[in-house]
């Protein structure tokens, strides 16, 4: 990873990360003014304290150990003066899997997110989150699946990288990495995480940037 690229990411989410705000559809997403990157995870994946570890923040995103907490898309503006356009948005998206909701509300964030992945012009990068102690399963596959059909490019980063001895690490890192080969959209790079450690949210938010930056 470019040292210069790393530090430059470092100041940019040390200034301005500020929560805009909550779309339970499409009718309420801001204007596609500036970049966005999207996060994408099982539900408990560990996608706010992910997003709290990029962004240097404790409590930007809210974190629960409840699975599906996260119902809607949620916009961060990351860059920018108050009352300019931010340098590029992250979007939270809701959690996927064994959300604890009736299966009317699961389909409706699903649509939601299809719609979302199919149409928005600015997105330029998913950040799909796989928890480093269940390597990638059926509805991570879907959802891999899902971006390829969108034509959206993604990352796979691992998380939670620390719960997990070193070797099984690494066969699920191996496992994932060629994983992320059969897919098209699909970076071939895989990050592993850990939100607690540290691990890896040097050169998360250095990606990220040079994402934003295409």
């Amino acid at each position: 990873m470019d040292p210069e690229l790393v530090e430059r990411a470092r100041r940019q989410f040390s200034g301005r990360c500020d929560f805009l705000l909550s779309a339970p559809a499409l009718k309420f997403l801001p204007d596609p003014a500036v970049p966005e990157i999207a996060l994408a995870g099982r539900s408990n994946v560990g996608k706010s304290s992910l997003l709290n570890a990029i962004t240097g923040r404790k409590s930007l995103a809210r974190t629960s150990v409840t699975p599906g907490r996260t119902q809607e898309l949620n916009f961060f503006d990351i860059g920018g003066r108050t009352g300019e356009l931010p340098d590029f948005r992250l979007v939270d998206m809701p959690g996927y899997g064994f959300a604890k909701a009736p299966p009317k509300v699961v389909e409706t964030w699903r649509r939601l997110v299809r719609d979302f992945l199919r149409g928005r012009v600015v997105l330029k990068r998913c950040l799909v989150l796989i928890d480093s102690r269940h390597g990638i399963k059926d509805v991570d596959r879907e959802m891999m699946e899902m971006l390829d059909g969108s034509a959206v490019g993604y990352r796979l980063v691992l998380t939670k990288g620390d719960k997990v001895k070193s070797h099984e690490l690494q066969a699920v890192h191996e496992a994932t990495i060629a994983a992320a080969r059969k897919h098209p959209a699909a970076f071939p790079e895989v990050l592993v995480t850990s939100s607690e450690k540290g691990w890896g949210i040097a050169e998360l938010r250095a990606a990220v940037l040079a994402d934003a930056e295409l």
